[in-house]
């Protein structure tokens, strides 16, 4: 009987310094915030501008703040019909290329504040943050760094306004899931009536890595940076909502500057 027990023990042995044993990880791993972001599956961008009222998708920047003033607004109704369809999570556009900001913003007069909407009191994007929760759907915001209203846009001045403008929302809007960086930087636009086209360095002009990226990790260490090539999420490649059967879950992004962190850009 002792001799079986043994044998057994013996044989054990190596079955349990096995177990033990993990296997070494390959390739790129996750983070906990992009584990975290795949769980969620389905969320939803909800975008509100004057140019809501003019049938455009894009805005030139040139909209009278007086044409918002969506009197129905329902943000409640809005985040449980998302809640219903699952979507897990709900993203507000709170600032498009037209630059007109649902916050009322310290960096530009053209936002809710100037509008007729509650008086020029209300905040659209914090009645979309309340509602999100209320409906238990994560909520995130997206600023376009495009600008076609500011007469700034191309300077110093501006890249610095779009931090604070980032710094913002990064600090008073709760935990947030993500922070959506567009695409599109530079071209036609109002510019405060200068009507005129303006090109940037894309690859520069925001400082992305040295000053821009920094501003989300610091305030929200788990929110999802999107942009066409990362640093969290990518573009996947079109805008039909859905992903080409070969977009493979990680990639090797190429700058459009050698010796640069890649920063391509799309709208």
């Amino acid at each position: 009987m002792k001799r079986s027990k043994l044998l057994s023990l013996a044989l054990l042995c190596p079955l349990l310094t096995i177990a033990q044993t993990e296997p070494a990880p390959y390739g790129v791993l996750p983070s906990e915030r992009q584990l975290k972001w795949h769980e969620m599956e389905m969320y939803t961008l909800i975008h509100f501008t004057p140019t809501t009222f003019q049938n455009k998708e894009w805005g030139f920047g040139d909209a009278d703040p007086k044409v918002f003033n969506p009197s129905k607004f329902d943000p409640n109704q809005i985040a449980k019909a998302a809640a219903s369809g699952g979507f897990k999570g709900l993203i507000s556009v709170a600032k498009h290329h037209d630059g007109f900001c649902l916050w009322p913003t310290k960096t530009t007069t053209y936002s809710v504040a100037s509008s007729p909407w509650k008086d020029g009191k209300g905040d659209m994007v914090k009645d979309f943050m309340q509602a999100s929760h209320d409906n238990g759907l994560e909520f995130g915001v997206y600023l376009s760094a495009w600008d076609r209203n500011d007469t700034r846009y191309g300077t110093k001045a501006y890249a610095d306004a779009y931090r604070e403008q980032l710094t913002e929302l990064m600090t008073n809007y709760g935990e947030l899931f993500t922070s959506w960086h567009d695409g599109a930087n530079g071209g036609d636009g109002y510019y405060g009536g200068k009507n005129e086209k303006r090109t940037i360095d894309r690859s520069t002009y925001y400082e992305w890595h040295e000053k821009t990226w920094p501003i989300v990790r610091k305030l929200q260490p788990m929110a999802m940076i999107f942009s066409d090539v990362g640093p969290d999420m990518r573009w996947v490649g079109n805008e039909h909502g859905f992903a080409a059967e070969t977009s493979w879950a990680t990639l090797t992004p190429k700058s459009i500057e050698p010796g640069k962190p890649p920063s391509t850009w799309r709208g």
